[in-house]
């Protein structure tokens, strides 16, 4: 598994064409996340609502702001391009993706439960069922797999099955 560094700059060699994404997901949060985050957010309202209202007011926003703020940051990006594969901060060259299935409901749940591989590179987001198995073949890299959640698996297994240009 590779990480890529942000401040490094492409090389010049890259075409515009090769950078382009063939896919591209974000893994937001679902509609009952911000259900659970507005209810935790009303916790502030219980605490310091028998000191004061403005309190309780103030303490429900700063907890719904942070909360916003930690699901937003961690909010992972899929994303395929001709040379490369980027799941959430870890991205690898096309040329080291082996074979790729999706799983989903209860092969879903096994892949992220009693079939998981400890070494395995995982991005995982309870909001969303399916799972991508990506294999990794680079014999540097000792991670056997990449197992990602996606809302659209069939995409996903497609764009990193499709050839190469």
């Amino acid at each position: 598994m590779r990480t890529s560094d942000p401040s490094a700059s492409m090389p010049a060699g890259n075409t515009a064409s090769s950078s382009q994404p063939i896919y591209t997901e974000k893994l937001w949060p679902s509609a009952w996340i911000w259900i659970v985050v507005v209810g935790l957010s009303s916790a502030g309202l219980l605490m310091f609502g028998p000191i004061s209202t403005a309190a309780a007011i103030i303490a429900a926003l700063v907890l719904f702001a942070l909360m916003t703020t930690m699901l937003l940051l961690s909010t992972p990006t899929i994303s395929v391009t001709q040379d490369t594969l980027r799941v959430g901060r870890a991205t690898i060259d096309r040329e080291f993706v082996g074979t790729v299935e999706g799983f989903e409901k209860s092969a879903a749940s096994a892949e992220r439960g009693t079939r998981l591989n400890g070494l395995a590179y995982m991005c995982f987001r309870g909001w969303v069922d399916p799972v991508v198995k990506i294999e990794i073949t680079d014999p540097a890299d000792r991670t056997p797999y990449w197992l990602t959640s996606t809302r659209r698996p069939d995409a996903l297994v497609s764009a990193l099955t499709s050839p190469r240009a």
